[in-house]
């Protein structure tokens, strides 16, 4: 709840001065709620709230083996779960209706850059090594939170007759809290309905 209030009172300040808004879905990742407004003709600021995928299995067993409970522990295995995304953006749009012969609606192309909030769960399985009798397998449960910064581009088209909108995007995500420097292709697709 507190992650809610928080992103509303971020975008209340924007709410006051944009002209258009928009919301929708972005199925990809992450997978998310997204707010949108132009605060000038050709610049938006997005905000999207949602669900993280997890990185690779080799990226959670590199934390756990840079990081062990015990220092005789033995990473097994891990799950992931209770994901969540949180990210912030601005983008510079253009319209490139003209390039392709577009008579009905428009087509622009955005580039922007933004940060991005990323925190789950991962239930860690270990152990021991034991000479005598069988292993003892124990749990660790841990918050993975990542931070950092994304660059993305992509294409957005405005239906003529209907307030809609339909997108797809790809970006670049890398952390700067926790690993620096490890990266993440990103991408989605989605619609957003303009109030």
């Amino acid at each position: 709840m507190k992650k809610i209030i928080l992103s509303c009172l971020i975008f209340l300040p924007l709410l006051v001065s944009a002209q258009e808004h928009q919301v929708g879905v972005r199925i990809g990742e992450p997978f998310s709620l997204s707010y949108k407004t132009f605060i000038q003709e050709k610049i938006s600021v997005e905000g999207l709230v949602g669900r993280a995928s997890p990185n690779s299995s080799q990226y959670y067993r590199r934390a756990f083996e840079n990081s062990p409970p015990v220092s005789s522990a033995i990473y097994t295995s891990h799950t992931t779960g209770d994901a969540f995304s949180l990210n912030l953006r601005l983008a510079y749009h253009e319209d490139i209706s003209g390039e392709f012969n577009i008579s009905e609606g428009a087509l622009y192309a955005f580039a922007g850059a933004g940060g991005q909030f990323r925190t789950l769960r991962a239930n860690y399985v270990w152990t021991t090594p034991s000479p005598s009798g069988p292993s003892v397998f124990r749990n660790d449960r841990r918050r993975n939170v990542d931070f950092g910064v994304e660059g993305f581009i992509g294409s957005e088209y405005y239906l003529e007759d209907l307030p809609i909108s339909i997108f797809a995007e790809v970006g670049l995500f890398m952390e700067i809290v926790d690993r620096p420097g490890h990266l993440k292709l990103q991408g989605g697709i989605g619609a957003r309905y303009m109030f």
